[in-house]
């Protein structure tokens, strides 16, 4: 059975092609640029868009499965979910796993009542956006600078995600199921700098600043969050908005599941496994 794959070349997506390859499943995957997709060559890439539903008709032919994320471009919700849901339906797919971003939009609520088997996936925070996040200041200085240094999050390695998602897509007994995927551990930026410092062996550091600084400081000069980057408004506003979820963490943002290894039969990846992994992006 041939499996659609959107967001093919992103940070999950290019994990699940590979996922799926090793396991013998065709992979068709979707992307903007196909000359660019740098996937394997027994991949068949197709030109497509989330946005574009006519081309994902397209993509959706002779598809007996397919991986959909909820997100365009600068991670904003879809808002054509109802006719990707219904484009899917219509071209036979039968089984789809759903990618949430970091609010709902329209493609979660059409997938539930289209008739497709369908596996939502809510990863609480990628450990790979320490990547955008983190690799700028960390190279130039070796400090990150930031309030509410002990708030704490379970971390998702991307990996884990394409894992479960590669298991929901070829196995039974995931239809229905709202996955909540974290890792092994609740980490606090502090937690994080010093693992960061073990695998680069570089002297990294954690300045916290007050929330009345860290709105100066972000309003003068945008970091590199990608909270801050997706956040509605001008600097102050956006400031404002990254300052609230880092002071109001949800207690589920820092709880702990056992999916990855519940779904996948292998222990979820740990933070300082992937900062060793990415250590020279953390590197002067």
């Amino acid at each position: 059975m041939t499996i659609l794959v959107t967001g093919a070349t992103g940070t999950v997506g290019r994990h699940l092609v590979h996922h799926l390859l090793a396991a013998g499943h065709p992979v068709r995957a979707l992307s903007r640029r196909p000359g660019d997709a740098a996937l394997p060559d027994d991949v068949e890439v197709v030109r497509g868009d989330t946005t574009d539903v006519d081309s994902l008709a397209a993509a959706f032919t002779g598809v007996t499965a397919a991986h959909l994320i909820n997100f365009g471009h600068g991670y904003r919700p879809l808002d054509n979910g109802a006719r990707i849901a219904d484009a899917a339906r219509r071209a036979g797919v039968r089984r789809v796993t759903l990618l949430g971003g970091w609010a709902e939009g329209t493609l979660e609520p059409a997938v539930r009542a289209s008739g497709l088997e369908w596996t939502q996936l809510r990863p609480l925070e990628f450990m790979a956006n320490t990547l955008a996040d983190w690799g700028p200041p960390l190279r130039a200085d070796g400090v990150i600078r930031e309030p509410h240094g002990d708030r704490r999050s379970a971390l998702v390695h991307e990996a884990d995600i394409a894992a479960v998602a590669a298991t929901a897509l070829t196995t039974d007994g995931h239809a229905g199921q709202t996955y909540t995927l974290t890792g092994p551990e609740a980490l606090s930026p502090r937690d994080k700098v010093r693992h960061l410092a073990d695998a680069t062996g570089r002297d990294l550091r954690f300045e916290e600043l007050t929330p009345h600084q860290a709105r100066e400081l972000w309003t003068a000069h945008p970091p590199s969050l990608q909270l801050y980057r997706v956040a509605p408004g001008g600097p102050e506003e956006k400031a404002d908005f990254v300052l609230t979820l880092y002071g109001n963490v949800p207690e589920s943002g820092s709880t702990v599941s056992d999916t990855v290894e519940r779904v996948t039969g292998r222990p979820a990846r740990t933070f300082a496994e992937w900062a060793a992994e990415h250590a020279d992006a953390f590197r002067a």
